[in-house]
């Protein structure tokens, strides 16, 4: 998607806000991922409240440090977290 991006927009900015999306959504799966197996790990449930909240936190910031900072179109982004979204539903329809 990011070549397509690239390509389509004819400028190299709409990619790396795409790869940006990537990272940002690969981010938020490590976030609920890690969540969710320290919940089944019985630990204490303000620690993780506060672990969590730290790292939405920290996906706020990164995603406003790509649009206000690094001036990437906020569409590029909104494309590469869908990313994921589009690789799974191929995935669905070539696999039937």
């Amino acid at each position: 998607m990011s070549v397509i991006a690239t390509v389509v927009a004819r400028s190299v900015w709409w990619g790396v806000s795409v790869l940006g999306g990537g990272a940002l959504i690969g981010i938020s799966y490590f976030a609920l991922a890690s969540g969710v197996a320290a919940m089944g790990a019985d630990r204490r449930p303000a620690f993780l409240l506060l672990k969590l909240t730290g790292r939405y936190a920290l996906l706020g910031f990164l995603a406003y440090v790509m649009i206000a900072r690094l001036h990437l179109p906020p569409l590029g982004l909104i494309l590469g977290v869908s990313s994921f979204v589009v690789a799974a539903t191929a995935e669905l329809i070539i696999r039937r």
